[in-house]
């Protein structure tokens, strides 16, 4: 832009000198000539590469380097090919045959860019269109090769990541050799034969009740067992109470009791019985005829 401002300037002034200096007219033109060719070159020697893009540079048919993004100064007879080096997607939607050679229908989603220092690589070998040439016709593959290495149910109860890693792995290394880098694969959905899917919804269902009927089953087994160490318990504190339990403390505590009634203000009838003199409420011995 300056060699443009500075080029125009000079013509302005080589046109005001020749109106103030007739003798110049005849040699104006060449003067005004070379201003002209000046702005041609300076507009020819500069290239601007616009964010998210690579320059690959061609002279005379051959790609000699690429250049990034931002304005820089070239060989004026240099063309210049911009190549996108930013994130895009290829969504695929492919109809592939499982190991058992069921149809199962993938939607799957590949993020990949071009590596910026591959790309007069690629446009040599490949061209601008490597996305169509080289990146979905790879993809396509990837995920046949999937699907035939595996069942249909392996496919439908395996995790996603296991599905999304085992096609990266296979993609990447491929493609990460012609100059296009894979990001990550992203399994949007997949779909089995409606009679397969019902058949492992019932096997999935049928697993959950046994699973379910084992945790019951533990459940009341615990339930008994603590049971079991509840009447034991109980029947150790039996033991031990009768133990210590003998005639003459029972009669002890009958003297006691009897006393306590007698000294008691309230107004009462003792009855006296049995051949310990206690009260026959309390009398343990045998009973008097």
């Amino acid at each position: 832009m300056t060699l443009v401002l500075l080029g125009i300037f000079i013509v302005i002034v080589l046109i005001v000198l020749g109106q103030k200096f007739p003798q110049f007219q005849q040699y104006l033109r060449w003067w005004l000539a070379i201003p002209i060719i000046l702005i041609f070159l300076a507009f020819a020697a500069v290239k601007i590469v616009p964010p998210g893009n690579v320059g690959v540079l061609i002279l005379f048919g051959k790609v000699y380097g690429e250049i990034p993004e931002g304005l820089h100064f070239v060989n004026p007879l240099v063309s210049m090919q911009l190549m996108n080096v930013r994130t895009q997607e290829i969504f695929e939607h492919a109809e592939s045959p499982s190991r058992e050679g069921l149809n199962v229908v993938l939607e799957v989603s590949c993020l990949y860019h071009l590596i910026p220092d591959e790309a007069a690589k690629v446009y040599r070998q490949i061209g601008p269109r490597y996305a169509e040439v080289v990146v979905k016709p790879q993809f396509r593959s990837a995920i046949r090769g999937i699907t035939v290495r595996h069942d249909a149910k392996d496919l439908y109860t395996s995790s996603r990541d296991m599905i999304t890693n085992e096609i990266y792995e296979d993609l990447a290394g491929d493609l990460r050799k012609r100059g296009v880098e894979v990001e990550k694969i992203l399994l949007r959905r997949m779909q089995l034969p409606k009679s397969i899917e019902e058949a492992i919804n019932a096997k999935l269902a049928a697993d959950q009740e046994a699973q379910r009927m084992r945790f019951v089953l533990d459940k009341e087994k615990q339930e008994a067992e603590r049971k079991r160490i509840e009447a034991q318990g109980i029947q150790d504190f039996q033991r031990i109470v009768s133990q210590g339990i003998s005639d003459q403390l029972l009669r002890w505590k009958g003297i006691e009791a009897t006393e306590k009634l007698a000294s008691s203000s309230n107004a009462k009838v003792v009855i006296v019985g049995g051949k310990d003199g206690l009260p026959l409420i309390l009398n343990t011995g045998p009973e008097r005829k």
